[in-house]
């Protein structure tokens, strides 16, 4: 019983951390989509299951010592002061995406910025139902796509669709 009420403790800096590292995602991902048609660019991630890993391993210390203690990764360093550096990596699916269909490269960058995006309310909410004062404006708002809104079907009859 102890241990649990000490992970609840704790869970606003490993919320705080995923909410970082998504804001950090975020942008990483819309240099993709923004910045693919110049010559020489090559795509980049977060080292998403580097984090899950590490978050993994604070939590696991954290019931065996009773401590919230963030260890060093090859792309993530923690700081003093609930600090974290994240150094992107080179998304080598994209890459060989951008080369060879443009289209499915773009998809697959919508669907990392959706997954990023449900990680970030998922934290957000969590956060703000364990109690803190963490009150982030809304980013995008995908909620209407996530539960099946169609945006073309709301367009005017008299508006070109490809525009």
């Amino acid at each position: 019983m102890m241990q649990t009420a000490s992970i609840a403790d704790n869970i606003s800096d490993v919320l705080a951390k995923i909410i970082y590292f998504t804001q950090l995602r975020r942008q990483v991902l819309h240099d993709n989509l923004h910045q693919a048609d110049h010559p020489g660019f090559t795509p980049q991630d977060m080292p998403v299951r580097e984090l899950a890993e590490a978050l993994n391993v604070a939590v696991a210390e954290h019931l065996q010592h009773r401590r919230l203690l963030f260890r060093d990764t090859p792309h993530i360093k923690f700081g003093p002061n609930n600090t974290m550096h994240v150094r992107p990596i080179v998304d080598s699916q994209a890459q060989v995406l951008l080369q060879t269909d443009r289209d499915e490269y773009t998809e697959l960058q919508i669907r990392k910025l959706l997954e990023n995006c449900l990680n970030r309310k998922v934290a957000e909410e969590l956060l703000r139902q364990k109690g803190g004062t963490y009150a982030a404006p809304a980013d995008w708002d995908f909620g209407k796509l996530v539960t099946g809104h169609d945006p073309l079907r709301d367009l005017p009859a008299d508006r070109d669709v490809t525009d």
